[in-house]
């Protein structure tokens, strides 16, 4: 289906000239090489202005997380959030005391991304500021949707799309990436005072919190671990159909996206679920490389992004059912 043509920029006054957009885009490009380890491969595949958009976004994005991960109290993080968020409805009305935010308002404007999403991922980093652990996965969920799903629904503007059911699709794939996510960085969260695994799972499977900060402890949680992979994997098959309904020259980049976070997981499971022990699962950069290449080939469908997903592998602890849209 054919994705709407992103709109026209006509400038308002207090627009920045040209050249420091220009200059506001190569800014965001280096904060997106320099620490956009998974998502800036799946930059490389699109179109140059596409391309911009998303560091735009994610230089922003990056700059909204780094707040709540850096040293310093809680009250001052606080703080620096809330002036973020202002600083964030400045820029896209026009001001310039940063360098992101010329690129930022024009991606925004050039591709009509509704800002309430950029204020709900503000809000995300903002919990991290106050919940250390959340009692059940609806709770987490609600997390997952501002910290990840909004990233998707940015993205979904930027790649173009028309068809209604596509917003749903985007945030269940940014979910999934973010429950990817939280199942590699469990010793690294829980160091930094962070659960992210429900605590109705963590009592389902007779595992303690504290055991999420022994290495040794791998296999007396990996069934739990593998529940949670199993949940990952349920919203990557949800919202894998996202990619026949994004434009044409941006399904490359998605399939890179899913094939890369899908691969982690894969990882992981690889592993035996033990993800408490260093070094933490990743992808090699030959393995994202080669993800590139198959991308640019064309081979785009789902069982080559997400080859385990059908796999028999046995669920631990049942299924875990079924995933309303938001």
């Amino acid at each position: 289906m054919a994705a709407p043509k992103p709109k026209v920029l006509q400038l308002p006054a207090g627009m920045p000239d040209n050249a420091a957009i220009a200059a506001s885009y190569d800014h965001c490009r280096r904060i997106a090489r320099a620490a956009a380890r998974n998502f800036y491969y799946g930059f490389m595949l699109l179109p140059a202005a596409k391309r911009d958009a998303l560091c735009a976004l994610y230089a922003f994005m990056r700059g909204v997380d780094d707040i709540s991960d850096e040293p310093g109290t809680i009250e001052d993080k606080r703080r620096r959030q809330s002036e973020r968020r202002a600083e964030m409805d400045k820029g896209l009305a026009g001001g310039q005391d940063d360098p992101v935010w010329p690129a930022l308002r024009h991606a925004v404007s050039t591709y009509g991304i509704p800002p309430r999403y950029l204020h709900d991922l503000i809000s995300g980093a903002e919990m991290d500021l106050t919940i250390s652990s959340y009692q059940t996965f609806d709770a987490l969920r609600e997390y997952c949707y501002r910290v990840a799903g909004t990233v998707g629904l940015c993205c979904l503007y930027v790649f173009g799309f028309s068809d209604p059911h596509a917003p749903d699709l985007a945030e269940k794939l940014g979910i999934a990436f973010q429950l990817t996510n939280i199942l590699r960085d469990v010793p690294r969260d829980y160091a930094m005072g962070r659960v992210y695994l429900p605590r109705e799972d963590l009592v389902r499977f007779q595992c303690d919190a504290r055991q999420l900060g022994d290495a040794n402890a791998s296999a007396a949680i990996a069934p739990l671990v593998q529940f949670e992979a199993e949940r990952a994997w349920q919203f990557y098959r949800e919202g894998w159909p996202l990619l026949a309904l994004v434009s044409e020259d941006s399904r490359a980049a998605l399939w890179a996206m899913a094939r890369i976070y899908s691969g982690i997981l894969e990882k992981i499971e690889t592993r035996h679920f033990a993800v408490l022990a260093p070094p933490p699962p990743r992808l090699s950069t030959p393995e994202k490389v080669w993800i590139l290449i198959r991308a640019r080939m064309g081979w785009l469908g789902e069982r080559n992004a997400l080859r385990n997903s059908d796999r028999g592998r046995g669920r631990a602890g049942g299924a875990v059912g079924s995933h309303s849209a938001r």
